[in-house]
């Protein structure tokens, strides 16, 4: 099913600021490929956060890239603001995309040239978008940027070296925000921070959005976060999106059987619920799909679900509370 239908069938009028149709993304040779990503669809909504899900290899990084343009796409189609900005598209097309499309990446670190003053790290972007910006304008919005992520002005003239990671990466999240974005891709931003600083970055994240009227694509392997920051999930299994839903209907009535596994996995902070718990294990080899193939099906509005006819039958039976 198309992304334009998800919109008229679950939103209304909702409006689809990034549209992905069938999208396919393949490494390797002829000879030898590897498909990381395959029949991928989905929309996500202007000023929503929507998050994606799954365990790590599972293509949720490569679906970002995908979307900023870092790898190619090998089939299908994504749009932006109603423009085709996959394959390949005009410069100055390119160059708008490069402004309105920004990402905050897992590694603060390592996402962050070490020889480089803040200054120009948080700038270093917007340098090569506006050629004829003037020295005291730059300066003044390096600085508004950083006041923005609670950062001081003194920090402009320090090395990332000097941060800790929550600094380094609230450094990131300004190096996408001077660039006056209309959508950001966060990959893990918050996985390689400790425990304490998480809830920060994340509190910044929805105060920007608030702001700026931003949309957040948000990637993360952990549903606990997602159930607090994202308005829709999206749950990928190699390569595949086998379940997307509102965060409230993913969490009340998990489907696939790869969905309940995750949530499965959550910890809970009850010890006693903690050892009572069952886990799910989710087995591929389950499926046969050498008659019966699996489709992406709507079982109920803005309830997606990966199946074939016999367990698209069971999940709607299952939600009609005959099963």
């Amino acid at each position: 099913m198309s992304a334009a239908s998800q919109v008229n069938e679950t939103n209304g009028a909702r409006e689809a600021l990034v549209s992905i149709n069938n999208l396919e993304v393949t490494f390797g040779s002829k000879r030898k490929k590897f498909v990381a990503v395959q029949d991928v669809t989905f929309d996500i909504y202007r000023g929503e956060t929507f998050g994606l899900v799954g365990e790590s290899g599972s293509g949720k990084t490569t679906i970002g890239r995908a979307i900023i343009r870092i790898n190619p796409v090998t089939d299908g189609e994504i749009r932006f603001a109603g423009r085709r900005i996959s394959g390949k598209i005009p410069k100055e097309l390119d160059k708008w995309v490069t402004q309105k499309i920004q990402m905050i990446f897992q590694d603060p670190m390592a996402s962050l040239n070490e020889r480089a003053k803040i200054d120009y790290i948080v700038s270093e972007g917007l340098l090569n978008i506006r050629k004829g910006l003037k020295e005291d304008e730059r300066k003044t919005l390096v600085d508004k940027t950083l006041s923005s992520v609670g950062l001081p002005l003194e920090f402009s003239s320090r090395f990332p070296h000097e941060f800790s990671g929550g600094q380094r990466q609230r450094i990131g999240i300004a190096r996408s925000l001077i660039m006056d974005p209309e959508f950001i891709i966060a990959d893990e931003p918050i996985s390689a921070l400790d425990v304490s600083i998480r809830a920060q970055v994340l509190n910044l994240l929805a105060r920007l959005q608030k702001e700026r009227g931003l949309t957040y694509l948000l990637i993360s392997h952990d549903l606990s976060v997602m159930r607090f920051t994202a308005d829709r999930i999206a749950v990928i299994h190699k390569g595949r999106l086998v379940e997307l839903a509102d965060t409230d209907t993913l969490f009340r009535h998990p489907l696939h059987p790869y969905t309940r596994a995750l949530l499965s996995a959550i910890p809970l902070p009850d010890p006693e619920l903690e050892q009572e718990k069952r886990l799910e294990i989710y087995d591929p080899a389950s499926h046969d799909y050498s008659v019966d193939k699996p489709e992406w099906k709507l079982v109920e509005p803005g309830h997606y679900v990966y199946g074939n006819s016999r367990e698209i039958d069971g999940y709607m039976a299952k939600l009609a509370g005959k099963i």
